[in-house]
């Protein structure tokens, strides 16, 4: 800050020189608008936080939502998108449908499909043991599965190995992921046995579970030859999964139900299992939207509490305001000081919300197993957000402190 006299050419004994405008550099309005932050750090401190709280929940939540759609596009890219399946429907009579017990090789001969693979339905319950009450079944189903299926929906077995040519004749099961929960199996064995049907089967595979077909994830699934010889099964599919060429999905989309059953091409419903995920993520914008919007109302509250602390300091301050005044300072300055004390206030509790936010993205997507993604653009649209409620909340106590008039501020008037 510099003022002063300086004596012009031809200044003599007795004559007043010029004064010149006080001006005060940036650096000095910043320096000046920190001194109330730093004489009154607990009241800071506190203000800041609810600015803090503000930007962290709306950081947090954007970032979470990015780490989802992060997983959810890794997910999609190692699965695929060109899987359809299908099921049959509803005949014109009202009647549930079928599917011919041929349907799979029909579809194999559509050009565009390079893997199919199809599970069946048998009427069986599965129990831990035969002293399990007949009403706690759990919930498990029983599906009878091609050997292929596993390749087809891109599926991994977790513990154990999956049905094979031999295993496929004789009573062997392969558990989903929540089937073995539920059944209270952490791992496969051959020699644990469990009652599928009424029968014993012997648990020889456990598998991960199939972000694609949730519907695996709580079955019990045995081999189509066992199932018909020991289980009543009539071979007829229940649903069928096709991989199809990327560039030719929607093409085969159009067809599969006429190649599932040409007899009946009306009763087959055909869906796109990578549907689901995508709805998924369209529902997870809208929650994030309404989260989004929860922490917009703690930003203003926060803003509030900055405005009140601004407006306070203000009426704490009026000596010091009418000091600096009969000094030299001119509203402008004095505008500007609590402007810039306004505006720091709110971008320390915009820093630290952003990094708050961070961290409870990175932690979150890490306990989720997530790629933890914050954008950039949030980020930095957190803090721009800050300021502008600094300056908002600090315009009017700054015009408030620049109209006190120096000798109203000294003497308390």
């Amino acid at each position: 800050m510099s003022a002063g006299p300086s004596a012009g050419p031809g200044a003599g004994p007795g004559v007043r020189p010029p004064l010149r405008p006080v001006r005060l550099r940036p650096t000095d309005v910043l320096r000046v608008g920190a001194v109330g932050l730093w004489t009154r750090p607990l009241r800071a401190v506190l203000s800041a936080l609810g600015i803090a709280i503000g930007i962290a929940a709306m950081v947090a939540v954007v970032g979470i939502s990015s780490s989802s759609r992060a997983e959810l596009d890794r997910m999609l890219g190692e699965l695929g998108t060109n899987l359809l399946s299908a099921a049959p429907g509803m005949s014109f009579s009202g009647r549930a449908a079928t599917l011919p017990a041929e349907s799979v090789a029909m579809v194999r001969r559509v050009g565009p499909v390079e893997e199919a693979s199809s599970t069946g339905t048998v009427d069986a319950r599965v129990y831990r043991n035969a002293h399990v009450p007949a009403g706690e079944s759990g919930g498990i189903s029983v599906h009878p599965a091609d050997l292929d299926l596993l390749d087809t929906l891109r599926a991994t077995v977790g513990s154990g190995v999956w049905l094979n040519e031999a295993t496929s004749r004789y009573p062997a099961v392969v558990l989903g992921r929540t089937a073995a929960d539920r059944l209270g199996i952490a791992e496969a064995d051959p020699r644990v046995l469990i009652q599928v049907g009424g029968q014993a089967f012997s648990v020889v595979g456990i598998l991960d579970p199939v972000p694609l077909a949730p519907e695996l994830d709580t079955a019990a699934l045995v081999g189509r030859e066992v199932a018909a010889a020991q289980l009543g099964w009539d071979g007829a599919p229940s649903t069928l999964y096709a991989r199809a060429d990327p560039a030719h999905v929607t093409a085969v989309h159009r067809v599969l139900g006429a190649s599932a059953n040409p007899a009946a091409p009306n009763e087959v419903q055909v869906s796109r299992p990578s549907d689901a995920l995508a709805a998924q993520a369209a529902t997870d914008a809208a929650f994030t939207g309404l989260l989004l919007g929860l922490g917009a109302v703690s930003l203003l509250v926060g803003g509030i509490g900055v405005a009140n602390t601004m407006v306070i300091s203000v009426l704490e301050r009026r000596a010091e305001i009418g000091l600096r005044r009969s000094l030299g300072a001119t509203r402008g300055h004095i505008r500007r000081q609590f402007l810039v004390e306004s505006l720091v206030l709110a971008a320390l509790g915009g820093l630290a919300g952003v990094a708050i936010g961070v961290g409870i993205t990175a932690l979150y997507a890490s306990l989720q197993g997530w790629p933890a993604v914050v954008p950039p653009l949030v980020a930095a649209a957190g803090v721009a957000l800050t300021l502008v409620t600094g300056a908002v909340a600090g315009l009017f106590p700054a015009v408030r402190a620049a109209r006190l008039a120096p000798t109203a501020a000294l003497t308390g008037a």
